[in-house]
């Protein structure tokens, strides 16, 4: 939606010809960082005396050949005293002046900042309650994360900057909420007609503001009423929390109302929620809680003279971006059109041949396959600027369902001819189907297939478990015969017993074999004492080039036609036809590599994967990969998930890790 046409539709909301907007789009579409409150609350904007005396002196590498002295960094915000997750330093610049960097995905969260498409990789436009030009912030990336210079843009706001320790104290001036105003508006979809709803917060001064998405709501049921099945999906709530206090009257407007006892129940007529389900100042924040209907996004919009926050609710609330992002690395998001319907799409394109750059699988430990844990963690955790989430996994015992290969180890073997990736490190890429084909080589001639490599997925016969998976194996089946081999040497067998009790060594000089069900009859193949070896191959072959390899599927786009057949990668029929949130990475004709997150079409669920395919292809994809989905899906760069709320993004086992250096 442009300004022109937002100063037409709601001419009464803001007059003036030349005013600037800011937009920002809800987490489910666009970027929002990690938000981690603590119980401690100030009840004011507290003022800080200047102090320039560094309270830290480590040195940074910088991108160029120069290096800086930071005074003072840390991992933790405070904002008029509320402790928020977010990395930030300071530096002394070249004119004597401390400078105050903040990560961009804190800034955008906690102060509710706009980050406008931009082809420098070294500045970034910003709106904020903008009325003219745009702001541009120098950036800097580092350890992970881009920096924004926010000296001088803190200080025409008001703002007091305090570096305390690990801590970066925000004093920010207090405003208030002067008014509330609701209008309804054609919501700009051409399928379905959806009707969406705009809420005006008349503001006193520019105030900080954050949005998360909540839970599905709910409806009481009252006892003794008839209840009617909707085949809608209901509300979701939201919540706007604005740095300043409202007026009393507007609070007590908002109230919940109060429920009198039904001496006479009569049938439950449904009566649709109101938008805003309450508003309240909790420590001057204000809270203001939505109802939000299914298929529609909230979208924020800033405007000055005079400050007001808009809230549009939208079924198409994405907004389109083009940010260089860093060298070798560009944010896109818009819509993509597939026949009638639209979908979001927000990717990242990498210049795998950029300098500096790799790829790696990620995963939540080093020393286990074992456990799960936020894609956003697990990129903080190694240092990844960039990440998505990637293979399947059994989310009841968290084990691996699929090719895991980093710096030629086999972390998990794959399964079922699925689709993977494969890369190396000078930007050459495979996709394709993949199987490991192993055989143990045993006394008299013996070839013994081995069905399995470090693999979560059980079946009868043979598997293989190397000190890659673990320092222990633990059974996954009822009446394993475990077989330990080291140095080419079986030296045990081992009765498994009952599945899940009792872990075996791995040893570090060797491997273990399990047989399971019918291939405990091999055992007496491998007496104590016999000497093996273990063959390896992948069909296709060309995946033996790659030292690193994920394995997801099913294969979306080979050589720019789309080859999908779920079937043959033993993919249901449901999981295929199921419309549901997908990620994807691909390369291009150009050479780059992009990941991406495709979420629920512009009112209606997301796509299916014969739509993800052919949405892979329009945005330019030649060879494609769909990644594990739906509460999975999450893409991450520095700091921040772009697709989507961190508290709705599920637990993943494994991502692709982008490695600045």
């Amino acid at each position: 939606m442009s300004n022109r046409r937002i100063r037409k539709h709601h001419s009464a909301i803001g007059k003036k010809a030349k005013q600037r907007l800011f937009r920002f789009v809800a987490p489910i579409i666009v970027a929002i960082t990690i938000l981690s409150l603590s119980a401690t609350q100030a009840p004011s904007a507290q003022k800080f005396p200047i102090n320039t005396k560094p309270t830290a002196d480590e040195l940074f590498a910088q991108s160029g050949t120069s290096s800086v002295t930071a005074l003072a960094s840390g991992n933790q915000i405070t904002l008029n005293g509320r402790t928020l997750s977010g990395a930030w330093l300071q530096q002394r610049g070249t004119d004597g002046q401390v400078k105050t960097h903040l990560s961009d995905g804190a800034f955008r969260q906690f102060i509710g900042v706009d980050f406008l498409s931009s082809n420098s990789a070294v500045r970034q436009p910003v709106e904020w309650f903008s009325s003219n030009q745009p702001l541009v912030l120098a950036t800097r990336l580092l350890k992970g994360y881009r920096y924004l210079d926010i000296t001088n843009f803190a200080q025409t706001a008001g703002w007091q900057l305090q570096a305390n320790g690990n801590i970066l104290a925000i004093a920010i001036p207090q405003a208030q909420v002067k008014a509330i105003r609701q209008s309804q508006q054609p919501s700009g979809v051409s399928n379905p007609p959806f009707q969406s709803a705009r809420i005006v917060l008349d503001l006193d001064r520019p105030a900080p503001w954050q949005l998360s998405q909540g839970l599905p709501i709910t409806i009481p049921v009252v006892p003794g009423t008839a209840t009617r099945q909707s085949t809608t999906p209901p509300n979701r709530e939201w919540v706007v929390i604005i740095e300043g206090t409202a007026d009393p009257a507007l609070i007590q407007q908002y109230a919940p109302p109060t429920s009198l006892p039904n001496l006479s129940p009569q049938p439950a007529q449904p009566t649709p929620d109101p938008l805003i389900r309450q508003l309240e100042v909790v420590n001057n924040r204000t809270i203001i809680s939505l109802s939000v209907p299914f298929g529609m996004t909230p979208q924020i919009i800033t405007l000055s003279d005079p400050n007001r926050l808009v809230i549009d609710l939208r079924a198409d609330a994405l907004v389109q971006r083009n940010i260089n992002w860093a060298e070798g690395l560009r944010w896109r998001q818009q819509f993509v059109n597939l026949g009638t319907e639209r979908f979001p799409v927000v990717w990242l394109d990498i210049n795998p041949r950029q300098a500096g750059l790799t790829l790696r699988p990620i995963g939540t430990q080093s020393n286990t396959q074992t456990g799960t844990a936020p894609l956003i963690q697990m990129a903080q955790q190694s240092s990844a600027v960039a990440a998505i989430n990637a293979g399947y996994f059994n989310r009841n015992n968290t084990l691996p369902l699929g090719a895991i290969r980093r710096d030629g180890q086999w972390l998990s073997g794959p399964i079922l001819n699925r689709g993977a990736i494969a890369w190396n490190d000078s930007g050459q890429f495979y996709l394709g189907r993949l199987t490991l084909q192993e055989t143990l080589n045993a006394p008299n001639n013996q070839r013994l297939p081995i069905l399995f490599l470090n693999s979560g997925y059980v079946q009868s016969g043979i598997a293989r478990y190397t000190p890659t998976w673990g320092n222990s194996y633990t059974p996954l089946t009822d009446n394993e015969i475990l077989v330990v081999v080291q140095k080419d040497r079986v030296t045990n067998q081992l009765p498994g017993g009952k599945a899940g009790e009792t872990a075996v060594p791995i040893p570090q000089d060797g491997y273990l074999l399990t047989l399971r069900a019918n291939a405990t009859n091999t055992a007496s193949q491998l007496p104590i004492g016999a000497t093996v070896s273990i063959t390896s191959s992948t069909n296709s072959a060309d995946f033996n080039r790659y030292p690193h390899i994920m394995g997801a599927g099913p294969l979306l786009v080979q050589n720019n036609q789309i080859v999908l057949d779920a079937q043959s990668e033993k993919f249901s029929n449901a999981f295929s036809t199921q419309k549901a949130i997908r990620s994807g990475i691909c390369t291009t004709a150009s050479g780059s590599l992009m990941i991406a997150a495709v979420h629920n079409r512009a009112g209606g669920l997301g796509p299916t994967l014969a739509e993800h395919a052919q949405l892979m292809k329009n945005i330019g994809c030649v060879n494609a990969l769909n990644l594990d989905g739906g509460s999975s899906t999450s893409l991450y760069l520095g700091g921040q998930l772009l697709d989507r709320s961190p508290n709705t993004a599920a637990r993943v086992h494994n991502g692709i890790g982008i490695f600045l250096k």
